[in-house]
């Protein structure tokens, strides 16, 4: 499924990595449980892949590069909602026990065993066009603030109200098919301050000292969510003189942005001289994480980010499947950032927050 070359882990983990690190933050299950019966958080998250049956079935019903693709998403629909409903009555049937990583994993295998490839293309390919032609609005609303803690501030929303954009969340994609989202209005309706997770204060004080060499970034949705959040927030990072290496998925995975998105989207934002509205954009590279999932172990990334990454002084996991329902507590030989929007009320109880809340979880390690 993933990429064909061989994955390593990720250098910026801290070691040894077997005892440092575990992929998923929500523990479904203990040591002391029944491993022939499913844990009550196993159902409850299994029920919550259940629920956005429909809503993957109705995109796959019409991929038009499927041909007979409404029995296919039926066959699809049927299949998935078996594997799930035999884990609650066998945990450790399909490869489990599970977790969010083989939930999304066994979606994926059996959407791609049936020919579908990316069935979000069509939304994917109409959110990045709207959201590049309001690009330089949202840079320009970002340049005219003068006050640098200020403007950081608003580039940190501006990813928060991007990370709306998520296809994978049931509700989210209910509303998002009534009426679209305006990414302004997003902006300004995000639940207020402290958040759930809330470190923005410590990193806008890190930002007015420091600035990091080398910043990894692992991206998330397309449309509004990696061009006017993320690159805005990128185009500050290359201002103040960083290299920043943007870390997106090999294959289609969800409405996340992949690798060849993500560099057509970039060479459509530059202009002739290479630069995003007036910065130099000569530091910015885009790598293939070799990841083909909305989550990410990062045990498992692509022998060219690992090689990208050795340098880095900062890592960004961006998104509620890479940076909160995965790698939340990761802990790494650099300064860190997780930032997401908390989209499933699972999640939101597991951290006693509210459905839409924030996190922002900064961590400075010192002499990194």
């Amino acid at each position: 499924m993933e990429s064909c070359s061989e994955m390593v882990p990720l250098p910026l983990l801290t070691t040894p990595i077997e005892s440092n690190y575990r992929a998923c933050t929500i523990p479904y299950r203990f040591p002391s449980d029944n491993p022939r019966k499913a844990t009550p958080t196993e159902i409850s998250w299994i029920d919550l892949f259940l629920n956005s049956v429909p809503s993957f079935r109705q995109r796959a019903e019409s991929d038009a590069t499927v041909p007979d693709a409404h029995s296919k998403a039926e066959k699809f629909a049927q299949r998935y909602t078996e594997m799930l409903e035999e884990m609650k009555k066998d945990p450790e049937s399909h490869g489990g026990p599970p977790d969010c990583v083989l939930l999304c994993r066994l979606r994926e295998q059996v959407l791609r065993e049936l020919g579908f490839r990316d069935i979000f293309k069509k939304v994917k390919d109409e959110e990045n066009a709207k959201a590049i032609s309001l690009f330089g609005d949202v840079v320009r609303l970002n340049d005219s603030i003068e006050e640098e803690d200020k403007r950081v501030e608003n580039l940190v929303r501006g990813i928060f109200a991007g990370n709306i954009f998520d296809l994978g969340s049931a509700q989210l994609a209910e509303v998002f098919a009534k009426d679209g989202m305006s990414f302004l209005a997003s902006c300004q309706n995000l639940v207020p301050r402290p958040w759930v997770i809330d470190d923005l204060d410590a990193f806008k004080l890190k930002w007015g000292k420091k600035s990091w060499k080398k910043v990894i970034i692992f991206v998330d949705n397309s449309g509004a969510d990696i061009i006017l959040g993320i690159l805005p927030f990128v185009r500050e990072f290359l201002r103040h003189g960083s290299q920043v290496v943007l870390a997106a998925n090999d294959l289609p995975s969800i409405n996340d942005v992949t690798y060849s998105e993500l560099i057509e989207i970039v060479s459509k934002l530059k202009d002739e001289n290479g630069s995003l509205l007036g910065v130099d954009a000569s530091n910015l590279l885009i790598a293939d994480s070799g990841n083909d999932l909305p989550v990410i172990d990062l045990t498992r990334v692509s022998q060219e980010l690992a090689y990208l990454a050795t340098d880095a002084d900062l890592v960004v996991l961006e998104g509620m499947g890479r940076g909160i329902e995965t790698n939340l507590y990761a802990q790494f030989k650099c300064d860190s950032l997780k930032i997401g929007m908390v989209k499933h009320p699972e999640v939101a109880q597991f951290l006693g927050g509210r459905l839409y809340d924030c996190v922002f979880k900064y961590k400075e390690v010192l002499n990194c």
